[in-house]
């Protein structure tokens, strides 16, 4: 009987002790922050929104927008610009293929939702979008009123453009497909810029592509589901440890903020690791199946008090002033 209680109080001590060290080991409460704000990353720029209810992947989300409060289509030049002077970190912006190999900084595979264009992107030349309106579709109304119809044609900018315009800016750069061809063509062109240059930018999108450029351009920031669940998964295992699988390094995370509190360690601490792994974390809102952002005040109260990573809004222009940096 004494053994067995002697057992009974070592397993007791044991566990308290390992119990503990989870704690301190995970936990974020005396971490030092320094009053760091998140960092801002703005979802298309400064863009219109629409509602969330009932959205499918097929929808035209530009015959559904909100009422505008700004002059902005997403996309654009002026609207990045616009979403720097706000404040954003980054601009994350998507991209196309064109007919000739170049690449349209444009969301949608088809142009009958936002242009007075017919087709395919990637079917046009970057001459033939560029004659384009892309503010055409856009309407608050149910198509009673076309506020922006006129005011986009020749705002689709090329990739070149873009970076021409902010050579010093930081971009995320999102691949629409799941095309490793199209991957092949974006590290053509991404592999030709300064390294410097490319240490500013960062990709995401499908698996295939996403693998292309990690193959071809193994300097790039990139991010698919493949290389979260790469990281995630033995991240679940073995992160209580303070381990940081290789497979977390140098790559990028967006965590929706629901299963966010699930990681070892979130936020600080995790952010913390992440970090020293040369890998970037991006917060976005709810379950992260229709790029919710943290977009007004309400959202933004939803942030971990000791949060400093990086946090995706689509209203950079609304959030941006409920963070001092």
């Amino acid at each position: 009987m004494n053994k067995f209680r002697r057992f009974l109080i070592k397993f007791a001590t044991f566990l308290l002790i390992f119990i503990a060290f989870l704690y301190l080991n995970n936990s974020s409460p005396f971490m030092k922050t320094d009053g760091e704000a998140p960092f801002l990353l703005a979802h298309r720029g400064v863009a219109q929104t629409f509602p969330m209810e009932g959205i499918t992947g097929d929808a035209c989300t530009a015959e559904r927008i909100h009422e505008p409060e700004h002059p902005y289509l997403e996309n654009t030049i002026p609207s990045m610009e616009a979403a720097f002077r706000a404040g954003a970190d980054i601009v994350e912006f998507d991209v196309q293929p064109t007919a000739e190999g170049r690449f349209a900084v444009f969301h949608d595979w088809t142009l009958e939702c936002r242009t007075d264009g017919v087709g395919a992107t990637r079917e046009h030349t970057m001459d033939e979008l560029k004659r384009l309106d892309i503010g055409y579709g856009y309407t608050a109304d149910g198509g009673k009123t076309y506020p922006f119809r006129g005011a986009g044609v020749g705002l689709m900018p090329t990739l070149d453009e873009v970076l021409a315009r902010f050579p010093e800016e930081s971009f995320l750069l999102h691949v629409k497909s799941n095309d490793g061809e199209e991957g092949i063509r974006l590290a053509r062109a991404l592999s030709a810029l300064p390294v410097e240059r490319r240490e500013r930018l960062a990709v995401y999108g499908g698996d295939e592509p996403i693998a292309e450029l990690r193959r071809l351009v193994p300097d790039l920031r990139t991010m698919s589901m493949a290389t979260m669940k790469r990281c995630l998964i033995p991240y679940l295992a073995v992160g209580w440890t303070g381990y940081v699988p290789a497979a977390c390094h140098g790559t990028q995370l967006h965590l929706p903020e629901k299963f966010a509190p699930w990681l070892w360690g979130f936020p600080e601490t995790f952010v913390r690791r992440m970090e020293e792994a040369e890998t970037r974390v991006v917060l976005v809102a709810g379950d992260g199946a229709w790029s919710e952002g943290f977009d007004d005040p309400q959202a933004v109260e939803r942030l971990p008090e000791k949060y400093s990573g990086y946090v995706w809004t689509n209203r950079i222009d609304l959030i941006s002033p409920y963070f001092e940096k």
